[in-house]
């Protein structure tokens, strides 16, 4: 028999784990709502033309293809197959694929829907999606991001609210968090700095391993793919300017890059120091295609936590025309995700979880005999009723074995009913910290787990 086993890169959720996984959930929502951003919800699938060419050379190799249904080989070119034509291939055999990310089908629902909103419109989406990564700590295959979006507007009012939204929902969970700030103007300007503008993704995709390969992998990444020495050198040296005032000289006669730190500046100003976690970090990169303005990446506070390592728990930016793509020109937007999968693995290990995160039922009913067992069932449906979890053991076993499995789920009150307590109209109420036992009506137990 085949060990059972699930696909690498994906996990099983025990009950305490789905019950803090929840608590994220909840919390990010919140924020959401109160800021005014709009749920919807979009399909597992899209067809594959919907996501290729969006996240780059490097995204697309990551995409889950589905297989069409049926016999998915019946069209297929049998030279293409002899040849082992891959891309050729896959294009006649699979039409639809995982979604990748939330932003992309975002986009394409906005084109399709786009008689039915107001805009500038703005949502929030929490769904799973799919990538074909190395499984690594902090990174999986299937994981869920929460998404928050707003097209419709080229205000950079919107970029500080979604870094007030990051601050918030990091604070509210408890994490030091640091909000990085670039934007892809000002990355361009290193290019034109460097004279390799025409290199810009080729530089842009080996910065934002910086922190991953360090300054002579960067360096020797961006020589294999065309850069000469002297140009990758140029680039590293301009990293190692870290403050906007002498960005700006460097970038005094560069107009993109000018304008990449005027848009900076003025989400900083919305701010007014009031998010004290939102730093500038010109080695910010976000390889994906589709950014064209301001960019974030949120990471654990380093600082606050010296012994922790995780890779980003956050991201997004400003797509100016990613509606293009599909027919609708000239509708801006600008979004953020929060990295769910991370920012538990991050609250699990620095034991950030509040302790009533995973309460269980408060109180189980134990009946010493059939007819007890009966008049047990009858009064967890008045406790249930009132809103209080609780739960009845399944037959009158022994009491020993009962008691057992009260302790195993960590109840913290059990109701034992035997022929004397339903004679009564009442149960034996047991703390099962303290250990005290009294008698008490279920309009009693109520009140008391009420207050």
């Amino acid at each position: 028999m085949a060990k059972v086993s699930i696909p690498k890169g994906t996990r099983d959720f025990l009950p305490e784990q789905v019950a803090r996984r929840k608590y994220i959930f909840s919390v990010i929502e919140s924020v959401f709502k109160t800021f005014g951003y709009l749920p919807i919800e979009t399909p597992t699938m899209e067809n594959l033309a919907t996501l290729t060419g969006k996240y780059g050379e490097e995204g697309d190799r990551l995409l889950f293809k589905v297989l069409n249904n049926g016999d998915f080989l019946a069209d297929v070119n049998s030279d293409d197959l002899i040849q082992k034509a891959s891309a050729k291939v896959i294009n006649q055999i699979s039409k639809r694929g995982l979604r990748y990310d939330l932003t992309v089908p975002f986009a394409r629902f906005v084109v399709m829907h786009q008689n039915d909103i107001q805009l500038p419109f703005k949502r929030y989406q929490i769904q799973q999606v799919w990538r074909a990564d190395r499984p690594q700590r902090g990174r999986y295959q299937e994981f869920y991001q929460c998404d928050v979006d707003v097209v419709g507007s080229d205000s950079l009012m919107y970029e500080a609210e979604l870094v007030q939204i990051y601050a918030t929902v990091f604070r509210k969970l408890g994490i030091k968090a640091k909000i990085l700030i670039n934007n892809r103007k000002v990355l361009y300007g290193l290019a034109e700095a460097a004279g390799i503008t025409d290199k810009f993704m080729e530089m842009t995709i080996s910065i934002d391993k910086l922190d991953k390969i360090g300054r002579d992998g960067v360096r020797n990444e961006m020589i294999a793919k065309g850069i000469t020495a002297q140009q990758a050198e140029k680039v590293l040296s301009l990293l190692d300017d870290t403050s906007l005032d002498t960005i700006e000289q460097a970038f005094e006669q560069l107009e993109q890059g000018s304008l990449g730190v005027r848009e900076i500046r003025n989400v900083f100003g919305y701010l007014d120091g009031t998010v004290p976690e939102l730093e500038f970090d010109i080695s910010l990169a976000r390889g994906l295609n589709y950014y064209t303005g301001c960019i974030f990446e949120v990471k654990v506070d380093t600082s606050a936590y010296p012994d922790f390592s995780m890779g980003s728990i956050g991201g997004g930016g400003r797509y100016d025309d990613l509606t293009g793509v599909f027919g609708l020109n000239n509708v801006s937007g600008v979004g953020v995700s929060f990295g769910a999968e991370r920012i538990y693995d991050v609250m699990e290990e620095l034991n950030l979880f509040p302790e009533d995160v995973t309460k269980d039922i408060q109180i189980l009913f134990i009946a010493l005999d059939e007819a007890s067992h009966h008049f047990a069932f009858r009064q967890a449906a008045l406790i249930r009723e009132a809103g209080i979890p609780c739960d009845v053991y399944p037959e009158p076993a022994k009491m020993k074995k009962q008691m057992s499995f009260a302790n195993a789920r960590n109840v913290p009150y059990v109701a034992i009913i035997g022929e004397s307590e339903r004679e009564q109209g009442v149960v034996s109420l047991k703390n099962m910290i303290s250990g005290s036992q009294r008698n008490a009506t279920i309009d009693e137990v109520i009140e008391m787990m009420s207050e």
